[in-house]
């Protein structure tokens, strides 16, 4: 059985999520703050972590940053009462692999970690890479340019890995939205133009003529090591 913590101070929810869970086969360990969380995260890595946002404490927002930064490969799935668009964008920019608004039902959270894990699945196989004069470690979250190390956020490895595996292929920007971050409901697809242009800045070496990040007119974009 695979172990999934669920960092959750509403503690009515832990029987309902057991029941589902365990019959598909997951073994469930409970936290009920941000700090207890962090403790069990660390005393034992789970598969897969579900996280409450608002958390006594310590914030579920930094727990967040704590468990990317010690662990980048291990998904995790917000569960927020938030329903704006632009907090939402913040939750993914600080690592989370998708959320879950609340209330919802132990078997939408089911659906939602499936779907997850088998978007993550395929992208697994390549853990470095290099072009040009960049060099990328996906699982330690190190890019180096020209041997100096530059910071990315943990949505712009994703992208950059999701391009990696998709070289020269004309990607479009709902591709992006749906594969990427993991969900179809954002109002624009500027949220790709923006992440790309911070891609540009941090990659090419003239991100006004890009070499490797190129645009498709009217398609999308085409990443070309």
């Amino acid at each position: 059985m695979e172990r999934m913590l669920v960092i959750e101070d509403d503690r009515s929810l832990y029987q309902p999520l057991q029941h589902v869970f365990e019959a598909d086969g997951f073994q469930l360990d409970f936290a009920a703050d941000g700090a207890a969380g962090i403790e069990a995260f660390r005393s034992d890595l789970p598969a897969l972590v579900v996280l409450d946002l608002m958390l006594p404490k310590v914030h579920g927002r930094e727990v967040c940053r704590t468990i990317r930064s010690e662990a980048p490969a291990v998904p995790v799935i917000v569960l927020s009462a938030l329903a704006d668009e632009v907090d939402k964008v913040l939750l993914l920019e600080l690592g989370a692999d998708d959320y879950v608004t609340k209330p919802f039902s132990p078997r939408e959270l089911l659906a939602r970690v499936h779907s997850v894990r088998r978007r993550l699945q395929g992208l697994k196989d390549i853990e470095q890479y290099v072009f040009g004069n960049i060099t990328v470690d996906f699982s330690r979250m190190i890019l180096t340019r020209d041997r100096q190390e530059v910071a990315l956020t943990p949505q712009e490895f994703k992208i950059l890995r999701y391009f990696v595996h998709n070289v020269e292929r004309v990607i479009s920007r709902e591709e992006l939205l749906n594969q990427v971050w993991g969900f179809n409901c954002y109002p624009s697809t500027r949220t790709v133009d923006n992440h790309l242009v911070k891609l540009r800045q941090k990659i090419e070496a003239d991100p006004a003529n890009p070499r490797h990040f190129k645009t498709v007119h009217g398609a999308g974009y085409k990443f070309v090591p």
